[in-house]
């Protein structure tokens, strides 16, 4: 942990960029020379985008789906520096994408979520850079392992590569959610509570799954004081090949860049107030409790169903007893009193009642 303490502020590299927030933004995928070159010639004319993202091997989470270019499209970016002067990042999950990269003149590599979860992968790509002089951008674990995401800070910081920056991109959800990915704010600000020289980058597009929340994502992120934003831009995302629901036209990313408030932040020797960060936490952690509400409460009305095929009775009363000394007996060993929880669990009772009850009535 105590090496990535000794980056230099904001790592120099990275505040070279000379903008905040840095914005970063391109195509999920580079489907296509034209699609490539299209994308970044709009995105050239928005002011704060610097750098210009594309997925270039993109294996999907099943086969038989669009899996990127590859090595071809090296050439398309490289094409794009040429036109438009932005930098250009790809990500890397192998040695041998590093090797192209860099053979390339790829400006910045970052690392997935889901090679981030494997300290293999990322010993791998460790070994790879090691020796090399290129800024290399972290995006957190799927799972919600904070030590998962400094291993692989740490293993890279190890390999000489001290231009280092996090990404959030947030953490992949066991129930349903509104969101793609939960956020789970309260630990990309433990890291960066950490480590407060490492540049923080919020990718909302993956966060949000649907460009309709993207906006309201980046100000939660600048608000949080993140650094900067990763956002996917596409030409014509009506026909992307891959995630084309999260992706915005150009002019959509710019309209969104210019609504967004940045905050202040709090300068050398000014009293710091957690109480914010705190209240980031508990806004991120109520976020998730009205979400598996949601899902109990959705669960509830498919109880009622079967209920209602089976011509069952709403109350069971040993279900409820053993739901309620089980939900007590654990929320006292974490420190809860047993008033509140008695009161809590009632409430859900009533709500789960009324629900079957209704739905049950509908049947009728």
């Amino acid at each position: 942990m105590n090496e990535l303490n000794n980056l230099k502020p904001i790592n120099e590299w990275f505040k070279k960029l000379d903008s905040r927030p840095i914005i970063i933004s391109g195509p999920c995928s580079a489907e296509s020379e034209e699609q490539v070159l299209n994308t970044a010639r709009q995105l050239k004319e928005i002011d704060q985008v610097k750098i210009f993202r594309a997925g270039i091997w993109k294996p999907r989470t099943r086969p038989n789906t669009f899996e990127g270019r590859g090595d071809d499209a090296l050439h398309w970016l490289n094409q794009v520096k040429l036109e438009t002067g932005l930098l250009t990042t790809v990500e890397v999950a192998s040695p041998k994408h590093v090797e192209m990269c860099l053979r390339h003149n790829v400006d910045i590599l970052w690392i997935g979520a889901r090679t981030t979860s494997n300290p293999f992968s990322i010993q791998e790509l460790a070994s790879a850079l090691q020796g090399m002089n290129v800024p290399v951008m972290i995006k957190n674990p799927l799972n919600p392992d904070i030590n998962l995401w400094i291993g692989a800070l740490e293993r890279i910081n190890k390999a000489g590569i001290s231009k280092l920056a996090a990404i959030h991109r947030g953490f992949y959800p066991f129930e349903q959610t509104s969101l793609r990915n939960i956020p789970k704010w309260e630990i990309p600000i433990e890291l960066k509570s950490r480590f407060h020289n490492l540049p923080m980058i919020c990718d909302p597009s993956h966060i949000a799954g649907d460009r309709r929340y993207i906006q309201q994502i980046s100000q939660k992120a600048l608000d949080l004081n993140m650094d900067g934003l990763m956002i996917e831009s596409h030409y014509n995302p009506e026909e992307a090949l891959s995630d084309m629901e999260q992706q915005l036209i150009p002019s959509e990313l710019n309209t969104i860049l210019n609504s967004l408030i940045c905050r202040l932040s709090i300068k050398d020797g000014d009293d710091y107030n957690p109480l914010e960060q705190y209240r980031n936490q508990i806004d991120s952690i109520d976020t998730q409790l009205i979400e598996l509400l949601a899902q109990r409460m959705h669960t509830v009305s498919e109880i009622g169903e079967y209920k209602s095929e089976k011509n069952l009775n709403i109350l069971q009363l040993k279900r409820w007893e053993k739901v309620r000394e089980q939900g007590i007996e654990l929320g006292k060993s974490l420190g809860l009193s047993e008033k509140f929880l008695t009161q809590l669990l009632r409430m859900i009772h009533k709500e789960a009642i009324l629900i079957q009850n209704d739905v049950m009535n509908d049947k009728k």
